[in-house]
C-alpha cells in the first residue's frame, strides 16, 4: 500500500508538471524571442535617429562613429542614398533576428542580433524550469513517503492489535493516529478487545466458581458414598442413599446456577422459602467433616423464618460460609437466624484466631486468602447473594461474624421465640 500510495502521488505530480512545464516553456520561448525582436527593433529606430540627426547636421557618418552605439554582438548596416554601404559589427552567419528602419533623410538601417542569444537564453529559462520540476519531484516523493507512512503505519498498528485479538490478547490499545477514518476502525478494535476481555474474564470467573461450588457437593457426596460402600445395615443404606440424591440433586442446581449467572447474574428465580429447611440441610451435610474434625456446628435463633430468594443460592452461601469457617476457623460453629426491619439474618460465626487485620474489608475480593485456598469462595458467595437480592456482610473480624441479609415475606401466623442452641 505504502508503494502504491507514493507512485499514484508521484504520476500525479508528474502530469502536473507536464501539463504546465510544456506550457510554461513555450510561453516562455514566445516571450524571450519576442523581447529579442523588440530589442533589435528598438535598436534600429535608435541608431536611424542618431544617423538622421548627424545627416541633418552635416557631421560625418561613418562606422567609426556609429560603432560605439551598437551594443554586443550586433549587426548594423546604413545605407545612405548616394554613399557607400556602411557596416557596424560583424556581420552573423545562420539565422538572425532582424529589424530595418527607414530614416528622414532617405538612408536604411538594418539591425542584426544571431538567434543564438535567444536560443541561450531560452536554453537557461529551460535549466531554470527544469531545476523547479526536478524539486517539486522531490518535495512530492518527500510528502508521498510522509503521507503514505501516516496512512500505512496506522494499518499495520490496527493489523497487529487484530491479530493480538485473535491470539487471545484483548488488551485494547488506545491509540489513535488523527484520521477520522482510522479512529473509528481503531475504537471499534477497542471496543472488541473490552468485550472479548469480559467474556474471557467471565468464562475464566466461571470456570473458577464452578470448580469452587462444585467440590464441596462431590466431597459430600462421596462420603455419602463411601459411608454406603462400608457398611450393610439396608436402613443405614436407604438413608445414606436419600442424602446422595439430594447432593444429586443439589448438584444439578449448582451447576444450572452457575450456568444462568453465567448468562445473567441477576437472573435469578427468586422464591419465598423455609429458612429452616436449608439450614438443617447444611447441618446435616457439614456435619460428618465437623465430625471428623472433632469440631460441633450448631444453631439457634428465630425459627420458622421465610425468605425470599433462590434456595439453591442461599445453600451455596452458607456452604461457602460454613466451610471457610472449617478451614480458616476453630471451635464450634454457630448458625444464628434473627430479624432486623424487614430482612432475615443469618449469622455464621466460630471460636477461631479471627481474620488478619491485613485482609480486612479485601476479605471478598477474589484471589484474596489467609491461607492456601482459592481465595474466590467468600467472593462467589457475595456475588450468590447480590443476584437473588441479598447481601453478605462481614460483621466482626474476631471472633468472625458473617451476615447473610435476605429479604423476608410477612411472618406466618404460627410464631415462636427463640429457641435454645441444639447441637447437630
Amino acid at each position: 500500500m505504502r508503494r502504491r500510495l507514493i507512485q499514484s502521488t508521484l504520476a500525479v505530480v508528474l502530469v502536473v508538471i507536464a501539463v504546465f512545464g510544456v506550457s510554461l516553456v513555450i510561453v516562455e520561448t514566445r516571450t524571450i524571442t519576442n523581447t529579442a525582436q523588440e530589442r533589435v527593433d528598438t535598436e534600429a529606430v535608435r541608431l536611424a535617429s542618431i544617423v538622421d540627426s548627424r545627416l541633418l547636421g552635416d557631421e560625418t557618418v561613418d562606422a567609426a562613429v556609429l560603432r560605439d552605439q551598437i551594443q554586443g554582438d550586433r549587426y548594423a548596416e546604413i545605407r545612405i542614398p548616394g554613399k557607400p554601404v556602411i557596416e557596424v559589427g560583424d556581420r552573423p552567419g545562420g539565422d538572425v533576428i532582424s529589424a530595418r528602419e527607414r530614416g528622414e533623410e532617405g538612408e536604411t538601417v538594418t539591425v542584426q542580433e544571431p538567434r543564438s542569444s535567444v536560443t541561450r537564453e531560452v536554453g537557461r529559462t529551460l535549466l531554470i524550469i527544469a531545476a523547479v520540476a526536478l524539486l517539486a519531484v522531490i518535495a512530492a516523493v518527500l510528502l508521498a513517503v510522509r503521507q503514505a507512512n501516516r496512512l500505512a503505519s496506522p494499518l499495520t498498528d490496527l493489523a497487529e492489535t487484530a491479530e493480538r485479538l485473535g491470539s487471545g490478547d484483548p488488551r485494547p490499545r488506545h491509540k489513535r493516529y488523527g484520521v477520522p477514518e482510522l479512529d473509528r476502525v481503531a475504537d471499534v478494535l477497542d471496543s472488541s478487545a473490552e468485550r472479548i476481555a469480559r467474556m474471557l474474564t467471565a468464562e475464566r470467573r466461571l470456570a473458577a466458581d464452578a470448580s469452587h461450588q462444585l467440590r464441596t457437593p462431590l466431597t459430600a457426596l462421596s462420603m455419602r458414598l463411601e459411608e454406603i460402600t462400608l457398611t450393610d445395615d439396608p436402613d443405614t443404606v436407604k438413608d445414606e442413599a436419600t442424602i446422595a440424591l439430594t447432593q444429586v440433586e443439589r448438584l444439578t442446581d449448582v451447576v444450572e446456577r452457575l450456568l444462568t449467572n453465567s448468562r445473567d447474574p441477576r437472573s435469578g428465580s427468586a422464591v419465598t422459602f423455609d429458612l429452616d429447611e436449608v439450614i438443617q440441610q447444611q447441618l446435616a451435610e457439614w456435619r460428618p467433616a465437623y465430625r471428623s474434625a472433632g469440631r460441633a456446628i450448631v444453631s439457634s435463633g428465630k425459627r420458622h423464618l421465610t425468605a425470599v430468594g433462590t434456595p439453591g443460592a442461599v445453600a451455596q452461601v452458607l456452604a461457602a460460609l460454613i466451610e471457610n469457617s472449617l478451614m480458616h476457623g476453630g471451635g464450634t460453629v454457630a448458625l444464628r437466624t434473627r430479624v432486623t426491619g424487614n430482612q432475615a439474618v443469618i449469622e455464621v460465626t466460630d471460636e477461631g484466631p479471627g481474620i488478619p487485620a491485613d485482609l480486612g474489608a479485601r476479605i471478598f475480593e477474589r484471589a484474596i486468602s489467609g491461607r492456601n485456598s482459592t481465595g474466590i469462595g467468600l467472593a462467589v458467595a457475595r456475588d450468590l447473594a447480590e443476584a437473588d437480592g441479598g447481601r453478605l456482610e462481614m460483621l466482626q473480624t474476631n471472633p468472625p461474624v458473617f451476615a447473610l441479609f435476605l429479604s423476608r415475606t410477612a411472618p406466618p401466623k404460627k410464631s415462636s421465640g427463640d429457641t435454645e442452641p441444639t447441637v447437630r
